[in-house]
């Protein structure tokens, strides 16, 4: 939809630009999809985009949904990790993978006192040689930190962000700032720390510098607020999708209209859809990878080999929405994650009316739960009942919750999470040499550059840029 945004912005703007956009379901906005039930906002997909990449919330302002914008309630940002049914809630000073504070990080009770020992010892750690071949997450955690630090801090939550495995993740794809600090500092800690530094002198500086142009004397505390690290719509996410939609041409978008595959010509590219064959000078394929490899069988063997390759997992996400005074008292915070070796089927659930206020109403509460990911894809056979049943006994066992939750929504998301797996950069590189050598075509998606929405947006609409740029044949796409 990003691409087709800008190819319609070209168009409007009198470029010679026609486009088709090609949609196998009967709805735009792939994983996007949100409703309004009992006054309460359900995101069946994505719930919200990563505030400090601009691209989702400079497209929301270009659609005039600027106003729409909610930030998330971070002063109430706390989560907890399931240890043997109890919730432990993260250090303070974990960044990231990382601890920064030696007395939150030795009185916690996530972690064993070998493992808080070796922590410790982390920080003697030297530099390691740049260059060094790719390895997975779970290797460069473990390496530092220990083997329990992979299983209840590493594996919850790459689990929660990519729903994939630590032990098959790129550290070099999923962790780059740390193999550039183990680079230079050796410890993780000491690398981490001396980015905090470095960020808050920067703070003060320009602390400084705004006080003094302002001529009001200032001081650190004068400096511009932190930004929340998300921002969703106070509509939900469907917001964006049916903005999208209504700023596209209606004779341009197909729905109900899977393509078959498509057939590199001499000038130009064959689209076998539903309706039959069609001719466009350069095509933007937008679909998850292991489509675009079926798509792209017939133009080159090779590179529909790679995309094949990249890995995928399943995922669904619960809403249940409760009476407040019925659910009982929740633990502070915006939820918890789940371990796997918990042996769970939930791997986190989000406590929704928290993290983003003004999204539910008064006396409700919205619980979000994650199920599926790389190490249970057998649960999306399970049936709604099935699911529902198994999340509220564990809620139980995990929080205490028996009350019957007043609305279930179930929303199953099947090969939608591409996973950067190790030798990622390898595989983009190939993926890349053999794109270039079939003029016209771009792929756009969250399995190469970025799995969240500001990435595919940016993707999406860097592709159609790049082709308008290009100046095709008169005739458009």
């Amino acid at each position: 939809m990003a691409a087709a945004f800008e190819l319609e912005k070209a168009r409007a703007a009198g470029a010679a630009v026609e486009y088709t956009l090609f949609e196998a379901r009967n709805r735009l906005g792939g994983s996007l999809s949100s409703e309004v039930a009992n006054g309460a906002v359900l995101e069946q997909g994505p719930d919200s985009f990563l505030t400090e990449k601009p691209a989702a919330a400079e497209l929301c302002r270009e659609l005039g949904l600027g106003a729409e914008l909610l930030p998330s309630n971070d002063p109430a940002r706390k989560t907890y990790i399931v240890v043997k049914n109890r919730l432990v809630a993260l250090p303070d000073g974990l960044m990231f993978l990382v601890p920064t504070k030696l007395i939150p990080t030795a009185l916690t009770r996530l972690f064993s006192w070998p493992t808080k020992a070796r922590m410790g010892l982390e920080l003697l750690l030297p530099p390691r040689p740049s260059g060094q071949a790719d390895e997975s997450v779970a290797a460069l955690v473990e390496r530092h930190f220990g083997a329990e630090a992979v299983d209840r801090l590493a594996d919850p939550l790459l689990s929660g962000i990519y729903g994939g495995d630590a032990a098959q993740l790129s550290a070099r794809t999923v962790l780059p700032r740390l193999l550039e600090m183990e680079s230079e500092y050796g410890s993780l800690t000491r690398g981490m720390l001396a980015a905090h530094r470095k960020m808050r002198s920067m703070a003060k500086a320009a602390a400084a510098k705004n006080g003094s142009a302002g001529g009001s004397g200032g001081s650190p505390s004068s400096s511009r607020p932190q930004r929340a690290i998300f921002t969703a719509l106070r509509g939900g996410m469907q917001e964006l999708v049916d903005s999208l939609a209504a700023r596209l041409d209606a004779d341009s978008v197909r729905l109900n209209a899977p393509v078959s595959g498509l057939e590199k010509l001499e000038a130009g590219w064959r689209v076998m859809a539903a309706g039959g064959a069609e001719i466009y000078d350069s095509v933007i394929v937008a679909s998850p990878a292991w489509a675009a490899g079926v798509l792209l069988a017939r133009a080159d063997a090779v590179l529909s080999d790679e995309l094949g390759s990249i890995p995928y997992s399943s995922s669904i996400t619960m809403n249940l929405v409760y009476d407040e005074a019925k659910l009982g008292l929740l633990p502070e915070g915006f939820g918890f994650l789940v371990p796997a070796a918990e042996g769970r089927s939930m791997l986190a659930c989000t406590f929704a009316h928290r993290k983003f206020l003004g999204r539910t109403p008064p006396g409700k509460a919205v619980l979000r739960v994650f199920l599926g990911g790389m190490k249970n894809e057998a649960l999306l056979t399970e049936t709604d009942a099935v699911l529902v049943e198994t999340v509220r006994r564990e809620l139980g066992e995990i929080l205490g919750i028996h009350a019957e939750p007043e609305l279930t929504r179930v929303s199953r998301w099947r090969r939608a999470m591409a996973q950067y797996a190790v030798g990622h950069q390898e595989r983009m590189a190939h993926i890349a040499e053999r794109v270039a050598a079939l003029p016209g075509l771009r792929l756009a998606g969250n399995a190469y550059d970025g799995i969240g929405i500001p990435d595919c947006i940016r993707l999406g609409r860097r592709a159609a840029k790049e082709l308008i740029e290009s100046r095709l044949p008169a005739g458009g796409f």
